[in-house]
Parts: C-alpha cells; sequence; structure tokens
C-alpha cells in the first residue's frame, strides 16, 4: 500500500474518532475537557489528508521534497496544492486555527471549564473557547475537507491509469 493510502485511511480513521466521541461518548460525559480531545482527533485527520496529498503529489513528483514535520508540509499545501486544485481558504484557516488552539493549550498557563466550554488562557490572560457548537462545525468542515482530498486523488489516479493503459 502506498504512503498516500495509509494516509488517507489514518484520516478517515481519526475523524471517526473525533465524530463518535463528539456524538456518543460526549453526551454521556459532558465534560468539556473532552472537546479537547476531539480537537486533537480532527487535527490529526486534517494533517494525515494533507499529508496524503503531498504523498500522492510527491509520488508523480509534482511537489518538491519536504520535511516530515507539520510547518513544512503545510508550507508545501498552501503554496503548491491549495491554488493548483483550488482548495477553499476556510479549509487551510480552519487547520492553522485548530493548531494555533492545540498549541495555546500545550503553553497554557490555565485552563477551565466553564458553561459546557473548555478554556484555554495565555500567559497574558487571552481566552480560547472550545466549545460542542465549534467542533461540530470543525467535524463537518474536516469531513467536507477529507472528501475533496479523496476526491483529488481517486480523480486524478483514474486519469494517471487510464494514460497508462492507452499507452
Amino acid at each position: 500500500m502506498e504512503k498516500y493510502e495509509e494516509l488517507r485511511e489514518h484520516a478517515r480513521k481519526r475523524l471517526q474518532v473525533a465524530d463518535h466521541m463528539l456524538t456518543m461518548t460526549y453526551p454521556m460525559v459532558k465534560d468539556p475537557k473532552l472537546l479537547l480531545a476531539v480537537m486533537e482527533n480532527v487535527f490529526l485527520a486534517l494533517t494525515n489528508s494533507v499529508g496524503a496529498l503531498l504523498h500522492y503529489e510527491r509520488a508523480y513528483k509534482r511537489v518538491p521534497p519536504f520535511q516530515d514535520t507539520f510547518v513544512s508540509k503545510f508550507s508545501v499545501f498552501r503554496q503548491k496544492c491549495a491554488q493548483s486544485y483550488k482548495i477553499d481558504s476556510d479549509y487551510i484557516s480552519m487547520i492553522q486555527e485548530i493548531k494555533e488552539i492545540i498549541l495555546q493549550h500545550k503553553k497554557s498557563p490555565v485552563e477551565f471549564t466553564r458553561n459546557d466550554a473548555f478554556v484555554i488562557c495565555s500567559e497574558d490572560y487571552k481566552m480560547k473557547t472550545i466549545s460542542l457548537d465549534k467542533m461540530k462545525l470543525y467535524i463537518l468542515k474536516s469531513k467536507e475537507f477529507i472528501q475533496q482530498i479523496d476526491d483529488i486523488i481517486t480523480k486524478n489516479r483514474e486519469v494517471f491509469n487510464k494514460s497508462i493503459t492507452n499507452f
């Protein structure tokens, strides 16, 4: 199995886990800290999907080599793939926003729950809130993004396979 196929599968599984946690586990537990775990799974799904497209493009030498880091992959994705495949800038903004929230959580000196939301405070007390509605929106947009990436890979693979058989 190709690397991009493995990453596509990982992306789907992470999104399924996030969706299950949000729709099944969260209503029973009602612990807003669980929303952070949902967000991390959504982020992993998105980054695996981006990685899948990049590895697919790299297999056909359409993108330059990249390091196996989020910054490197995301940079190549934004510069080479997003424009050529007309990927909506809202998806790019969402990925950046989720990454920033996760980083802020790791650096956060204070975090707490309030009104069924998880609040993360920075050192200068700028707050980021993770709510159920926000996570539902992230999951919905992530499903669309991952489907778009899957469609790109599938369509291009079919075109490439036809050109090989006609050769």
